[in-house]
């Protein structure tokens, strides 16, 4: 996710982290080939399907047939009741087969690496868009649309999915632990729209596998959250994960950041920079959350920075990221503070800026703490490398949507990310820096 643009970090492949502002607008949306009608509007997310690397991308993965299957099935519906059944129950299924796709289990369909995270994303979108332009005989009131959208956006980014055996030890018991991690739908798509978003292949790479630690294993459960301030602020965080902390041996947000690094973010701040989102919207404001009243300027991270950084992880170095930027107490301008907050300052930026990534973890470890989690919970956010396509490669224009230096680096991304949370599990940290 990217960065606030004081971090001035270097432009690659349109993946900026200095959040320029003003994205080209998208072409105007062809009408739906099966259920939406002319008078349809979709959204700016949805319009970009119909560009040639998404349509390519869902060719080569076989991706291209989960928009027309729910067509045909909501076809025939005849009831509200009938076509949320259908929306949760095909939702479901293209997670899982997102899933099952990147873990190698059953067929290709195409020619595209398993690793890759882009046919989920872009056929959830196809998906959207029959449910925008269905118009069934029963009649769908807006109220009754927006719940098919939500459920459909649920299933499908394995936010109802989240279930761990049983036979698990539980939260600081014996047997298996349980271990929560989070990643992100593709953004800066008008930059280049055949971007990839690592830390949404790394949740479908480790969705229900189990890792060895040094306390026993590990069970992996993942969701995908969307790149839209709105959904945030309607609480899609919240309601994933508030059933899920409390039960849970570590949890850990994963996004995409800086070129050629990984970051454990020490602090998050409670401020929205501004930055479009997937939906080319942007906002500027406190980080809107329940009882603002006793809302933070900043939350911290749990996990075990120190453990972390000086562990061999992968290629990729990994820092403790300790910056943020802050209106100082009694000031009116904003600085950076590279050691962190000073007292009864205001947040302008964590140490993973102003964006969805900083909102996820502000969000994540705010809720951590309003459950009484702060002492005995390791948690907190984890930015990867930027996903860089190979030389000779990042005309978006012109190149092309895969090459092999681009599906090795998201595999080396991927195994990082894997042996970052099994590092963390070792150093049995519940809340400390060790």
């Amino acid at each position: 996710m990217s960065l606030r643009v004081q971090l001035a970090i270097p432009v690659v492949l349109g993946l900026t982290t200095t959040l320029m502002a003003g994205l080209a607008a998208p072409p105007a949306a062809a009408a739906s080939a099966t259920s939406a009608t002319s008078a349809t509007t979709f959204t700016v997310e949805e319009q970009r399907l119909d560009r040639a690397a998404p349509q390519e991308i869902l060719r080569r993965s076989g991706f291209d047939t989960v928009a027309p299957e729910l067509a045909r099935a909501l076809a025939g519906a005849r009831s509200y009741a009938q076509a949320e059944r259908i929306v949760v129950r095909q939702g479901a299924r293209l997670w899982t087969r997102a899933v099952d796709r990147a873990q190698g289990r059953g067929p290709v369909g195409g020619d595209l690496s398993r690793d890759d995270d882009r046919p989920l994303y872009w056929a959830r979108l196809g998906m959207t868009r029959e449910v925008r332009g269905l118009e069934p005989e029963f009649g769908l009131s807006d109220r009754q649309r927006a719940e098919l959208l939500g459920a459909l956006e649920r299933a499908s980014r394995g936010q109802d999915d989240i279930r761990y055996p049983r036979s698990a030890g539980g939260k600081g018991g014996k047997g298996l632990k349980r271990v929560l991690v989070t990643g992100f739908d593709p953004f800066t798509l008008d930059r280049d729209v055949r971007i990839s978003n690592p830390s949404g292949a790394t949740a479908l790479a480790l969705d229900g596998t189990v890792i060895q630690t040094a306390d026993g294993p590990a069970r992996i459960e993942t969701a995908v959250f969307p790149v839209r301030w709105q959904d945030f602020t309607d609480g899609t965080v919240e309601r994933a994960l508030r059933r899920q902390l409390p039960h849970v041996d570590l949890f850990a947000t994963v996004s995409q950041g800086r070129v050629g690094r990984f970051d454990i973010e020490r602090t998050n701040g409670a401020w929205r920079g501004g930055f479009a989102d997937n939906d080319n919207v942007g906002r500027t404001e406190t980080i809107p959350v329940t009882d603002p009243a006793s809302q933070p300027q900043w939350t911290s991270t749990t996990l075990p920075y120190e453990a972390i950084v000086g562990a061999n992880t992968g290629r990729f170095p990994v820092y403790d990221n300790t910056s943020v930027t802050e209106i100082p107490a009694g000031g009116t301008a904003a600085v950076v503070r590279p050691e962190g907050p000073t007292a009864g300052s205001t947040a302008r930026a964590g140490g993973g800026g102003d964006y969805l990534s900083n909102e996820i973890a502000y969000r994540a470890t705010l809720l951590r703490d309003r459950l009484g989690l702060h002492d005995t919970l390791p948690g907190g956010h984890v930015h990867t490398p930027v996903l860089q396509f190979g030389t000779g490669n990042t005309d978006p224009a012109t190149g092309a949507v895969t090459d092999p230096e681009f599906v090795r680096n998201r595999l080396d991304i991927i195994a990082q990310v894997r042996a970052i949370v099994t590092v963390a599990l070792d150093a049995g940290a519940t809340g400390s820096a060790t």
